[in-house]
């Protein structure tokens, strides 16, 4: 039976799959330039506060055009995961002008 699951027609991925799919990475992005996870390419932890702004504007971008096509749980983790993006880039702003 698996062969002939992997013989079935595929739905191509929608504009919205896309962007969410966008939004994962940018936000991975924005923890590693944080500093709070290390870089995928380096290993390495590395903080650049003014690449991590630009990310999570990006990223805000992204859940704006996405959101109305979420359900209401979607639509919490989204903005929650953004929350934690902001809350943890005014901390590391805050340490970094002390």
């Amino acid at each position: 039976m698996a062969d002939q699951d992997s013989n079935l027609p595929q739905k191509a991925p929608s504009v919205y799959d896309h962007i969410a799919m966008m939004i994962q990475q940018m936000a991975h992005v924005c923890w590693a330039k944080l500093g709070l996870q290390p870089d995928t390419i380096t290993g390495k932890l590395e903080q650049n506060l003014e690449e991590a702004k630009v990310a999570i504007d990006v990223v805000a971008s992204l859940v704006r055009v996405l959101e109305p096509q979420l359900d209401e749980e979607d639509r919490r983790q989204l903005q929650g995961m953004l929350r934690d993006l902001r809350l943890n880039f005014v901390q590391k702003s805050t340490e970094a002008s002390s």
